[in-house]
């Protein structure tokens, strides 16, 4: 059989692509969020793994799930009927990051910074060969006041996370790497994601590293490599694919059967935004690689002709109510004589806009759709261009509404924030390849040299 692991707030199933694509069964799976079952046992059933057949799927608030629970659900699917439940080889999962994010606002109160002693108490009860955990780098700097572990040591307050999370494996008897910046770019996603690993071990496993980077500066994925078969403006490239996107295509996760999945020329979850013609003006008026801020920097430098921007000018007329006339403005906009809130007007008040550069990896994928436009098109992406430049397969299909809004993204995960909130796939292939490696290597147990897997 091969290794066995679990994966912890699995989400949509970007941490358990990697993980089956490095050659682990997936035995069980949890998060906490129905939108995201939905469309995790969809894909997971793809590939010939059924929730009680040969998995177990969970949902469930970690908080609320006892570790017996688990070994429970473990026992009762049919491939372990009337035997024996073998070991866990790695138990691998990343605890919501947004109580770490640098994006925004941190408190050290977030209950969103203690869900990793779950995932530790978890870890402490089945204990796994080997564990992984994956979080935002922002989970580097932060600080907890008066935690205490899980068995029970409270440590000073202002103590560093990472500290707390080596010092509590120490406790539990795993020994632990140092935990390491990875960048997804590094492995073959178009993408410049980077994240901070930690990785655990139990005392008499084989020690295990972390994965080397596989592609040079100069070879990264681009935007354009991972999407130029997507542009409806570029049809002219679907006849000679990218390598990136001849995968994407014949698939990179294996069923059951040892089969890729393909997409057989099917391109799922590819709706395009219905932009107005303003809207699509105002995209246009972004450069590659430009901010909104830079935007507005270019346009008091230099100034814009708003002749060439007809849809665009009118609604900037019709808002100011009378304020100015049409040539008023074309005049005011041609040499760059207009302040915050005309420039607001133009371009709305959102700041973190960004149009990709076409050679370069994309910037880390967001959960909101409008924070990044397409190169050479004037629109926002579809759900499967960012899966692209998550390394999802062509065949993952995302389900729920496509995007949501307001105090509706409290409770629901829609397509959009199911891929942004996604780990890589090929990073976290590269991450459970080492462990796999590790598994395979002999280890001495009971003073016998026994080979792992």
């Amino acid at each position: 059989m091969k290794p066995l692991a679990i994966d912890l707030f699995c989400g949509a199933g970007g941490m358990s692509e990697g993980i089956l694509q490095a050659g682990f069964h997936i035995i069980y799976s949890s998060d906490i969020n129905g939108d995201v079952k939905k469309t995790y046992l969809n894909r997971h059933e793809q590939l010939g793994l059924y929730h009680g057949v040969n998995t177990y799927y969970e949902q469930a608030d970690i908080r609320e799930l006892p570790s017996s629970k688990i070994m429970e659900s473990i026992a009762g699917i049919e491939i372990f009927s009337g035997g024996e439940v073998p070991t866990i080889d790695a138990i691998f999962g990343g605890p919501p990051c947004q109580g770490f994010s640098r994006a925004g606002l941190r408190r050290k109160d977030d209950p969103r910074n203690t869900l990793f002693k779950e995932y530790l108490r978890i870890v402490n009860d089945i204990r796994p060969r080997y564990v992984v955990m994956e979080n935002v780098v922002g989970f580097n700097d932060t600080k907890l006041d008066g935690y205490v572990g899980v068995t029970g040591c409270k440590y000073k307050e202002g103590t560093l996370i990472p500290h707390i999370l080596h010092e509590e494996f120490k406790k539990i008897g795993y020994n632990t790497l140092d935990h390491k910046i990875l960048d997804a770019s590094d492995f073959g996603v178009p993408q410049k994601r980077k994240r901070v690993i930690f990785i655990a071990y139990l005392d008499g496993e084989i020690k295990p590293k972390y994965p080397e980077a596989k592609i040079n500066e100069e070879d990264k994925v681009t935007v354009y490599e991972a999407l130029s078969d997507l542009l409806l403006s570029d049809k002219k490239h679907s006849e000679s694919l990218s390598d990136y996107q001849l995968a994407s295509r014949l698939g990179r996760t294996k069923t059951l059967d040892g089969d890729t999945l393909p997409s057989n020329g099917h391109i799922y979850n590819h709706e395009f935004a219905s932009h107005s013609a303003a809207i699509k003006e105002r995209f246009s008026l972004f450069n590659e690689g430009e901010t909104c801020s830079m935007v507005k920097n270019r346009i008091k430098e230099t100034g814009i002709n708003l002749i060439t921007y007809p849809a665009l000018l009118n609604y900037c007329v019709k808002k100011l109510n009378g304020k100015y006339n049409h040539q008023t403005l074309i005049d005011k906009f041609l040499v760059g004589d207009v302040d915050e809130d005309l420039l607001s007007l133009l371009l709305t008040k959102k700041n973190n806009r960004f149009k990709l550069c076409k050679h370069k990896p994309s910037p880390t994928v967001v959960t909101l759709p409008d924070d990044y436009l397409v190169p050479i098109e004037n629109r926002i992406p579809t759900v499967r261009e960012m899966a692209r430049l998550q390394s999802f397969d062509d065949s993952f299909i995302f389900l729920g509404k496509r995007t949501t809004g307001g105090e509706r993204r409290k409770h629901e995960v829609p397509q959009y924030t199911q891929v942004g909130n996604a780990v890589p796939p090929l990073l976290a292939k590269a991450i459970a390849e080492e462990i796999f490696i590790a598994l395979k290597k002999p280890c001495r147990k009971d003073n016998k040299l026994v080979r792992s897997i």
